[in-house]
Order: structure tokens, then sequence, then C-alpha cells
């Protein structure tokens, strides 16, 4: 699958990007016609500590899932929110299954 990553105002490292692409591939377990998918990273300028957000943009044959989720560290963000992207998925998965 096709990740694109994006930071806004700031510069990811490799380690991160690698991690997403691993995260990222094990979707495709759940769904296998995923088109591609684009994460994007922002830093909240606020005083908390969870101050770290990330956003999962999926998109699948006629329909598009958005994910956001703001946690301490970019890892614990893009889990949390690839966790809710699979639900999502498999629900879809079910859903286009019923039709057929």
């Amino acid at each position: 699958m096709k990740v694109n990553v994006h930071a806004v105002n700031f510069n990811v490292d490799r380690k991160l990007v690698g991690y997403v692409q691993g995260r990222m591939d094990k979707l495709e377990k759940y769904y296998d016609r995923v088109v591609c998918s684009d994460v994007f990273f922002k830093l909240d300028n606020s005083s908390i500590k969870e101050n770290k957000i990330a956003e999962i943009k999926i998109s699948v044959p006629g329909d598009e899932f958005i994910v956001k989720k703001q946690c301490k560290s970019f890892e614990e963000a893009v889990e949390l929110a690839a966790d809710s992207i699979e639900r999502l998925l498999v629900k879809r998965k079910q859903k286009v299954r019923a039709h057929s």
C-alpha cells in the first residue's frame, strides 16, 4: 500500500516513517482493496503533554475514512488511529460482503 507521510511545520525522522509504513501495511489483512493512505503529523501548541496529533486518511474504492488521535507520542497516536481504522475496514468489508 502506498503511504504518504506529511509533517506540518517540522521534519519526520526515518524511524517514525518506517514505523508508520509497517503499521499501515498490517491494515491490508483486514481489507485488501485500500488504494492509498495519508498520515499527517501535527504538534498542538498547548501546554498539555498530549500535544502530538496523528491523522490517518485511508482511501478505498467508493469511500474515504479519516481518523484523528492526540497522544503523548506520535507512535502511540498512530497505533490508536490504526486500531480505529482497522475496525472501520472490518465493518466496510462485512458491508461489501453482505451486498454481494
